[in-house]
């Protein structure tokens, strides 16, 4: 009688942590409990803005709940990201499109309530675009040395999208790195500098790939070279900025990024559920038609890593804005 007791209290003992251990893994895949909401710290219509609601819509196929996109533009992507860094009623259910912003607003408002990198957790990457460096068609300059030579003695202009895009940054980075004589003309859009480029208003532009692409397939725009580390399979002959092999140009890496980031409070099943979600998104057919339009390359880091490539763009890009005074103390 006592050796069936010691069985059955055994028996009991196993099933309540089977049971236990049920409960553990359930409440592990509980998440999410509600709508999950994209914060899009941009207006509606930009790259920032077509990248997330293509994800929101290949996401919530693969997560079975709504995922509900939200535009809240406003200095250069800081009002967005600094709401999220508060956190709020909701912020175990909402992410957002970070994107060269996060790390340039920083740099130009060293001043911001939140820390761009331990305030947050940074989920994963999903695109990588590389900017290209493009002259107009009947530009003199057939190559990034004839330019950066006629730039060291006359002023060249660049235009760029806006004061702290990647697009006027690069410029900053090239005029830096070059020692050359360059002014930035800003425009509000790319939309807007596009037509000044083409027309021969300005010298010079780093825009980003998905602008500018089809007008150098009609040989409108001369590409010099593009910046990201490798060649683009898309332009596979124009060189590197970093393979020009002078002018300091092998510093030069940039590409417009884009990945999702979370409140540092977010909860770890959380981003679990979601890294694991993303990578069959990144892995759908329509995402890998979405990133060819675009000319870009999907992203390859997530968690930790993605963090210390965010806080090596702080770093980067604060030494940019206080040599191009564009800093805002």
């Amino acid at each position: 009688m006592n050796k069936l007791l010691n069985v059955l209290g055994l028996a009991t003992f196993g099933g309540a942590i089977a049971l236990s251990l049920s409960v553990s893994s359930a409440q592990a895949q509980e998440w999410p409990t509600d709508d999950v909401r994209l914060v899009v710290p941009y207006a509606p219509g930009g790259t920032t803005d077509v990248l997330s609601r293509s994800v929101a819509d290949l996401l919530q196929e693969e997560l079975d709940t709504n995922v509900v996109v939200e535009n809240r533009p406003g200095a250069g992507s800081t009002v967005a990201t600094g709401r999220l860094a508060r956190g709020g009623r909701d912020v175990d259910h909402t992410i957002l499109m970070a994107s060269p912003g996060h790390a340039i607003g920083a740099a130009i408002y060293p001043n911001l309530a939140y820390d761009p990198v331990e305030d947050f957790v940074f989920i994963q990457n999903m695109i990588d675009i590389p900017n290209v460096m493009v002259v107009p068609a009947d530009s003199p300059y057939d190559n990034v040395s004839d330019f950066v030579e006629a730039a060291k003695e006359e002023n060249m202009t660049f235009s760029h999208s806006g004061v702290g895009s990647s697009i006027h940054m690069s410029g900053e980075l090239f005029k830096t790195l070059t020692e050359t004589n360059m002014t930035a003309v800003p425009f509000a859009g790319s939309g807007a500098a596009l037509p000044a480029l083409l027309g021969g208003d300005v010298d010079v532009s780093f825009e980003n790939m998905p602008t500018v692409y089809s007008h150098i397939q009609s040989g409108d725009l001369k590409a010099l070279a593009v910046t990201s580390a490798e060649r683009s399979e898309y332009l596979p002959d124009v060189p590197t900025l970093n393979e020009i092999g002078k002018y300091n140009l092998d510093q030069f890496i940039t590409t417009a990024w884009f990945g999702l980031i979370a409140n540092e409070s977010f909860p770890e099943e959380g981003v679990t559920v979601l890294q694991e979600a993303l990578q069959k998104v990144m892995a759908r057919e329509q995402f890998t038609d979405f990133v060819d339009q675009l000319g870009a390359k999907k992203g390859t880091i997530a968690g930790e890593e993605f963090k210390a490539f965010i806080a090596d763009e702080v770093a980067r890009w604060d030494e940019v804005a206080a040599e191009a005074g564009i800093r805002q103390e």
